[in-house]
């Protein structure tokens, strides 16, 4: 089979597309044919040897994929050839193996993919949707009736915490640097979207919220945004750091004087146990129509490379994923 291989840590030039030999499933495992691959910001940051988390060289990047069951072996007693599946980092916290024709996983670390899910909609499952729900309720206590400020919500995690928000009954502002990035928040249910590229555009955030300033901020880029977002958020609100790509100057006076939470997520943090109830309430949104993956752009296999730049850059509108 064809996979992208990593010898050694770098730039996304590192990625090259190789024949390695298939994957043969082992006792409780099976292996799939990949349709769709999703590409995630983690992604880049393994493979360039910046990571919390590195594989042993050589490897192949990918942790999210929707394909068909190609083999199963031994004891495996849920699924069979030619079943639609997917698979995620979220499920077995394994961030390699996707960018190729065919994946093995554990049977235990797989799920079925309903018919009416694509397969490229299903890679936005393992890292994106979890991702949000993890944020918004697990870290971020979001109830019902408050206000939400996603910073940065045009990007496959944003636009899937713009969905899960409204379908938990919460207010959604959210911002995007384009106008392509303003209709897609718009469109996925935003009460209000603000372009962050524009001076001025938190003063819109504070006028929404009566001067009060949002309960909940899901902050994508903490090293530009954290200070804002302490002067914004409302007295006791919550700040949950997604991402970040460097270091920020905090006046901490502020968390004192509002009494702010300012908190963290690693998906990779989450036990099975609160990742189950997660992955549960995601498809049962799937199942309803609530929820539904915004697929930005499908690109080649070979193209990886291209996917690990795009995925990085601004204006991010929804899931890169890799068809092989």
């Amino acid at each position: 089979m064809k996979a992208i291989r990593v010898d050694a840590f770098g730039g996304p030039e590192v990625m090259r597309l190789q024949e390695v030999s298939d994957p043969v499933p082992g006792s409780g495992e099976v292996v799939i044919d990949v349709r769709a691959a999703g590409v995630n910001p983690a992604d880049t940051y393994m493979r360039s040897g910046a990571y919390a988390i590195l594989p042993p060289l050589p490897y192949t990047p990918g942790g999210d994929a929707g394909g068909v069951v190609a083999a199963v072996g031994p004891d495996v007693e849920d699924f069979a050839v030619g079943d639609r599946v997917f698979v995620g980092t979220a499920l077995s916290f394994d961030l390699t193996g996707c960018y190729a024709e065919k994946v093995k996983r554990r049977a235990s670390e797989v799920l079925p993919l309903p018919g009416n899910v694509s397969f490229a909609a299903a890679a936005a499952f393992g890292v994106s949707y979890t991702t949000a729900h993890y944020a918004l309720f697990e870290r971020g206590g979001a109830r019902s009736g408050e206000t939400v400020f996603i910073h940065g919500a045009s990007g496959s995690v944003g636009t899937a915490a713009v969905q899960l928000a409204k379908r938990a009954g919460l207010k959604v502002i959210g911002s995007a640097g384009s106008a392509r990035g303003l209709a897609l928040i718009v469109e996925e249910g935003a009460d209000l979207a603000v372009d962050h590229s524009q001076k001025g555009y938190l003063d819109e955030v504070k006028s929404y919220t009566g001067g009060r300033g949002p309960e909940l901020i899901l902050e994508m880029l903490a090293n530009v945004n954290l200070a804002a977002d302490m002067d914004l958020v409302a007295k006791y609100g919550r700040i949950i750091v997604i991402g970040n790509r460097g270091e920020i100057t905090v006046n901490p006076r502020l968390a004192m004087m509002k009494e702010l939470d300012i908190r963290g997520i690693a998906l990779w943090n989450a036990t099975p146990a609160q990742v189950k109830p997660m992955m549960q309430d995601i498809m049962a949104g799937v199942a309803e129509g609530s929820l539904r993956p915004v697929i930005g752009r499908e690109m080649p296999l070979a193209d990886a490379a291209a996917a690990h730049v795009a995925v990085l850059a601004p204006g991010a509108h929804g899931k890169i994923v890799l068809v092989p």
